[in-house]
């Protein structure tokens, strides 16, 4: 098990309700690939650097997270296809 940090950046223009089954789903998964999360930090709607899919803003979630290197691929794929998610990054510690 390794310890990786997990930033994920949601469509700022959903309701609460949406955006918590996305960052639910995306806890799911890390559970279901044998993983823990130790900690999830909400750090609100932020500017972004730049516009994606036409957006100025978005709502920044940070997981941290103990997860085996093997179920990266998956979680990562996982992550790619949520709808809601317009950017993540995952770092190992």
């Amino acid at each position: 098990m390794r310890t990786y940090e997990l930033v994920v950046i949601i469509h700022p223009d959903l309701d609460d309700e949406a955006v918590n089954q996305a960052v639910d789903k995306i806890k799911n998964w890390i559970e279901t690939g044998k993983g823990k999360i130790a900690e999830v930090q909400e750090w609100g709607k932020r500017r972004l650097a730049y516009p994606i899919q036409k957006q100025y803003e978005g709502l920044y979630y940070l997981l941290k997270l103990e997860l085996d290197p093997a179920s990266n691929a998956e979680l990562e794929r996982n992550i790619r296809i949520l709808e809601p998610v317009m950017r993540y990054m995952l770092i190992a510690k």
